[in-house]
């Protein structure tokens, strides 16, 4: 079993309904045994574009889930579920109606063309580290050996607007 963390975000439609949405995807098509699927879930946040500014804001939140599924076959059951929940292919960083990402599984370092873990720009993303610290503060990033709530407070100055629970 792997402890995973997993980004949420959407900018179109209704963007807290779509995480929603994809949260009870993910609980329904994920497999675990002995216990509840979902650890833990931050609040979510309102936040700017990222890459491309001209775009509707975001909503994102984060979760920490139990996972059995190896790492390749939880990527294809995310993109099923992006899928499902009628995400279109845009420009990158574009707008979107649903996105989810692994940002970690325990303490695996992978690097593959299509996907890299621990994921690639999460200690970059305040949208990312801000909901991931409320939730695992004390997870320490494989590569920069920096603790998540140390990387969130290199954001302390731009706090991006709490909406409600998940």
């Amino acid at each position: 079993m792997y402890i995973t963390a997993i980004g949420l975000g959407s900018n179109l439609g209704n963007r807290l309904l779509n995480l929603r949405t994809a949260l009870r995807f993910l609980m329904e098509m994920l497999p675990c045994s002995g216990g509840n699927r979902l650890i833990k879930a931050s609040d979510v946040f309102e936040t700017e574009p990222w890459g491309v500014k001209n775009q509707p804001y975001f909503l994102n939140a984060c979760l920490i889930m139990k996972n059995l599924l190896p790492l390749k076959d939880l990527l294809a059951r995310i993109k099923g579920i992006e899928s499902e929940m009628g995400r279109m292919v845009t420009r990158r960083w574009g707008e979107r109606k649903i996105d989810i990402d692994i940002l970690f599984m325990d303490s695996i370092v992978y690097d593959s063309p299509d996907l890299r873990i621990p994921h690639a720009e999460m200690h970059r993303r305040d949208f990312v580290l801000i909901p991931l610290a409320q939730i695992a503060p004390h997870w320490v990033h494989p590569r920069t050996k920096r603790a998540i709530s140390e990387m969130a407070s290199d954001f302390r100055d731009q706090n991006p607007t709490r909406i409600c629970n998940l």
